[in-house]
């Protein structure tokens, strides 16, 4: 009979944060008295003798109670901050690993420049992840020519960056932040030929990259339409040989039209993952072992029920040492480790990952449910309806190229009118 497994998560209570923090709210509390003592026996004084006007010390008590609740609302994620530890290495086999969707959004290459959307495109395909439960989905609400034609140039590069990252397990699955720091391969091929070889072909093959990625983008703010039809472009099979020989074969997809959902309802259909992960287009993949570190909670039988998302905030760098607006976000690293127990920290836009179940609202759904219902819901598409319910598989062939019939359903699910009708965003996907 086997032991209890080891946990995939671990939360660590931080004594001295604690001790600090309670010793410091302690203190404020007498001092804060003090002064409300302080400002009542004022007003009692004032009130009998009448020789100064009541008002002025009125509004500077009102201000002072206000002032006072909000410091005590603050104090709830200081009264008791934990750190989450995770440990990916006891994660099941790569085979019972769920599928994960990435999602990068972008709208305008003039002011989004490519050679920085790809760059994130490119980390998120390198992600340490089981390549065949991976796929990109690119989304360009500007319908640019300029976004379509880069990501032509990023998937021939990732024939070879991706192999080349996983090789030599590389700290960074972004190109630019891996040539831009020192290096970070695995130490045990410091050193080595045929590293140093393979990394001067992928400088090269970089290089030619942001070239072509240069020449791409000179009328970049005039590619940008405001009003453009839905265009899906799938990359797979064309390099599918090359990067099966590397154990590599994810894919990635561009989806263009004026919709912030749209990434959701054409990925439903074509991979279905029930997790996805929503990136920033400036903001890459900074660990390779992102979505892996996810996992640990969401295939926590215990915790996964209450999960709805997994937050990873933003980390800017490159950040004047004179930055007096707290532009790195450390804020946000020192409050949200007092919020778990409060329903966990705020959603921030990106760098997390979901459930579609969560951002759908379709945990109770049996198949009783009246039809009709559902597609007030979530729209007309009957391929997407039937992608709700956890027994969805998508109906690809070996190739992945979508039927004729399947494209319809694609260009339907594109189109910025999907929606018109119906509920969503009002009673159903409150969280969207």
């Amino acid at each position: 009979m086997d032991g209890p497994s080891l946990p995939l998560n671990v939360r660590r209570l931080l004594t001295t944060n604690l001790v600090v923090n309670r010793l410091h709210m302690f203190v404020n509390g007498i001092a804060i008295l003090a002064l409300f003592h302080y400002r009542v026996t004022t007003l009692v004084r004032v009130f009998k003798t009448r020789e100064t006007p009541l008002l002025p010390y009125l509004i500077v008590l009102v201000s002072e109670i206000v002032l006072t609740f909000l410091w005590v609302l603050h104090q709830a994620y200081k009264w008791r901050p934990v750190k989450l530890e995770v440990y990916p290495e006891r994660l099941p086999g790569d085979e019972k690993l769920p599928p994960v969707d990435v999602f990068v959004c972008t709208a305008d290459p003039s002011k989004e420049p490519s050679l920085g959307v790809m760059n994130t495109v490119l980390s998120a395909m390198a992600l340490d992840y089981p390549p065949d439960k991976l796929a990109v989905y690119l989304q360009d609400d500007g319908g640019s020519y300029v976004t379509l034609n880069a990501v032509r140039e990023a998937w021939k590069f990732a024939r070879f960056w991706v192999p080349f990252r996983r090789k030599y397990e590389l700290k960074f699955p972004c190109p630019e932040a891996y040539f831009s720091a020192e290096e970070s391969a695995h130490e045990r091929f410091i050193g080595s030929s045929e590293f140093a070889a393979e990394k001067k072909m992928i400088e090269k093959r970089y290089a030619e990259f942001q070239e072509a990625l240069g020449k791409n983008s000179v009328n970049a703010r005039d590619s940008v339409s405001r009003d453009h039809p839905p265009v899906i472009e799938k990359k797979y099979a064309e390099f599918q040989e090359a990067l099966e020989k590397n154990s590599v074969n994810a894919s990635a997809s561009v989806s263009r039209d004026h919709s912030p959902v749209i990434e959701l309802r054409v990925s439903a259909v074509i991979t279905n993952a029930p997790y996805f992960l929503v990136l920033d287009c400036d903001m890459y993949c900074y660990n390779p072992l992102s979505a892996r570190l996810a996992m640990c909670f969401y295939l926590d039988t215990k915790i996964a029920p209450k999960i709805a998302w997994v937050q990873f905030p933003q980390k800017f760098h490159n950040l004047s040492e004179h930055d007096i607006y707290g532009g790195s976000l450390n804020a946000i690293y020192k409050s949200n480790i007092g919020l778990d127990g409060l329903r966990g920290p705020s959603i921030y836009g990106c760098n997390f990952v979901m459930t579609r179940e969560a951002i759908y609202g379709t945990g109770k759904i049996e198949k009783e449910v009246d039809l009709n219902k559902l597609k007030k819901s979530f729209g007309s598409s009957n391929e997407f309806i039937k992608s709700l319910y956890k027994s969805y598989k998508p109906q690809l062939p070996e190739d992945r190229k979508p039927s004729a019939e399947l494209q319809k359903e694609l260009q339907l699910l594109a189109s910025c009118t999907y929606d018109n009708g119906t509920d969503w965003g009002e009673e159903a996907s409150t969280y969207c």
